[in-house]
């Protein structure tokens, strides 16, 4: 499994990085996953092409002297542990087990000055003032002195990223573990998995499109047989915890499981009649109802969200009645007991349900994740075909290899924050989501000023951009582009970018009515986002004048903003000379 590169939820493991070299590597025993786990760091990561090359051919491995085979043979020559030093100084200089332990500690410090210190006793060895040997040096042990000095140049740079054994088999025997359970039990493993990041959107979305992948369904929440967590049932599909819907208390989830172990809920009213007193309320009630918790009662989740307020009140007055002695003497009469009183008599309005967008709006509102479906399910097609790179390769651990490059993304758009900058224009910062994780798009003014129709939430967009790394910050997308999938056209660029193989228009000329015209605001707009160096001349129909319009408004040309021209005024009405 590991091997195919089926990492995801793996600890240590799944990593881009990480995952290529596990491929590369191949795993067969606990101590491959040793190894890559201590070699996969900064530094010690260049020796991870020799270290794959000599695992897969052992013949090519050599060793600067004889004595070092039976200490890096496991390793397949390459120095890997703190451990493998301490031997190294041991077997090959005659240390004592107390000083090989002082270097080790001089290598986890990286103190390399105290390490520095110790070059001469390893090479040449070392006598006590009494005249008794210390140590004996690598020379008396027959290595010659050149050998010595390159042996320890190579320990003295591993200094700087020197790892102990013992510490990443700990790490490898839980990478195996979570490992196993994944390839034996992939649904309670992922279930779990996702109970463990509930408060995690992004790692929620991840694990839930992997779930997808692996062909394990993740259903809504379900009054009646969801937990707190995420759970299995019979079939291994997965049911969305309750925990993880917001405005509902976990002290009110745990009284929800409680109650249904005798019983299971037969309406909304039932459920609200039982929980009453128990931390329930208004708010709680539609965010369940909104995350599907309900669709199990029949009834639309409209018409049970039009019916929360007057089940509350109507359980309401039926607790005060219980308190003043009153009995519900049709339920006594019919002889219905519990059963027959169930629903109250309380009955719901037939109402048609929301629009499939509005269900997944609620969704994401509620819980974070679209449940029954996601915006981007209808656009698989297009996602694969347009996109340069998936949300979770911009914001991976690799993702400082793409800072300031351009990308394309299709995702969906979450929500948006305007802020007014310091010179009175707005801009945006967007979030966005696709499959595989969630990003912050940043939206200048020129660029919103355009594109700011395609904002809308839950919309499916194709934004392109540049892309910015910066050390400890979320990766940020500036955004260049933003445009509906049904109306996105592959063949036009899409950034602002000049074609250096075109060449340029000398003069851009437009044709208005007049000055006074509503499209001519307009156009001053366009002129104004998409600034650059060539000329425009203004064509007024109702006074028969060119007008040239002042170097600021010169444009760049870029084909965006003809199709906008054209959109506007007519292809008739723009021209190039």
């Amino acid at each position: 499994m590991l091997a195919d590169g089926d990492t995801v939820g793996v600890f240590q493991f799944e990593s881009a990085g990480m995952t290529n070299a596990i491929m590369r590597l191949v795993p067969e025993n606990i101590e491959d996953l040793i190894a890559v786990i201590s070699l996969y760091r900064p530094g010690p990561m260049d020796s991870i092409p020799t270290y794959i090359k000599n695992r897969h051919n052992k013949q090519s491995v050599t060793y600067k002297t004889p004595q070092l085979k039976p200490i890096l043979e496991v390793t397949y020559g390459c120095i890997v542990y703190q451990e493998q030093v301490m031997q190294i100084f041991r077997e090959l200089a005659g240390y004592s087990y107390g000083r090989a332990d002082i270097v080790r500690r001089a290598m986890a410090k990286k103190k390399h000055s105290v390490l520095e210190n110790e070059r001469k006793a390893f090479i040449y060895g070392e006598k006590n003032p009494d005249g008794s040997v210390n140590c004996t040096g690598c020379v008396a042990n027959g290595i010659s002195e050149k050998i010595a000095n390159e042996l320890f140049d190579d320990m003295s740079s591993f200094a700087s990223y020197a790892f102990n054994k013992s510490h990443a088999a700990c790490y490898a025997y839980v990478a195996y573990q979570t490992a196993y359970l994944k390839c034996h039990y992939p649904a309670q493993f992922m279930a779990a998995l996702l109970t463990s990041v509930l408060d995690n959107t992004d790692k929620v979305i991840e694990y839930t499109a992997e779930c997808t992948r692996l062909g394990i369904k993740v259903l809504p929440p379900d009054i009646n047989i969801s937990g707190g967590g995420f759970t299995t049932d019979q079939q291994g599909q997965i049911r969305f915890g309750l925990n993880a819907v917001k405005n509902v208390g976990r002290n009110l989830i745990e009284c929800v499981v409680r109650e249904r172990a005798g019983r299971p809920y037969s309406s909304l009213y039932d459920f609200c009649k039982r929980m009453h007193g128990n931390e329930l309320n208004r708010r709680a009630v539609e965010c369940l109802i909104k995350a599907g918790a309900f669709d199990c009662m029949g009834a639309t989740r409209r018409s049970q969200v039009e019916a929360v307020e007057g089940i509350l009140k109507s359980v309401e007055n039926d607790a005060r009645r219980n308190l003043d002695g009153q009995l519900d003497l049709f339920a006594v009469l019919s002889g219905g007991g519990e059963e027959a009183a169930a629903d109250g008599g309380y009955q719901l309005k037939a109402l048609p349900e929301y629009p499939h967008t509005e269900l997944l709006r609620m969704e994401k509102e509620v819980s974070g994740l679209y449940l029954s479906g996601h915006p981007l399910d209808a656009y698989r097609e297009q996602s694969a075909r347009y996109a340069s790179h998936t949300i979770k390769m911009l914001t991976g651990e690799d993702a400082h290899k793409l800072d300031n490059t351009h990308v394309r993304i299709v995702c969906t758009v979450v929500k948006s924050r305007m802020m007014t900058t310091k010179n009175n224009t707005l801009m945006a910062f967007t979030s966005v989501e696709d499959l595989t994780g969630t990003l912050e798009v940043i939206v200048f003014p020129r660029v919103l000023e355009l594109f700011r129709d395609a904002l809308q939430e839950n919309a499916v967009v194709v934004i392109d951009g540049r892309l910015s790394v910066r050390e400890d910050e979320p990766a940020k997308l500036m955004a260049e582009s933003i445009i509906p999938v049904d109306r996105y056209n592959p063949a036009a660029p899409q950034d602002y970018r000049p074609d250096p193989v075109r060449e340029a228009p000398k003069r851009v000329y437009i044709r208005l009515p007049s000055r006074s015209c509503r499209e001519y605001d307009k156009v001053i707009n366009l002129l104004g986002i998409f600034d650059g160096d060539i000329p425009v001349i203004l064509c007024l129909r109702d006074e028969k004048k060119k007008l040239a319009v002042p170097r600021r408004l010169y444009t760049s040309g870029h084909p965006l903003f003809y199709q906008e021209l054209q959109r506007l005024l007519g292809a008739d009405n723009v021209a190039t000379k």
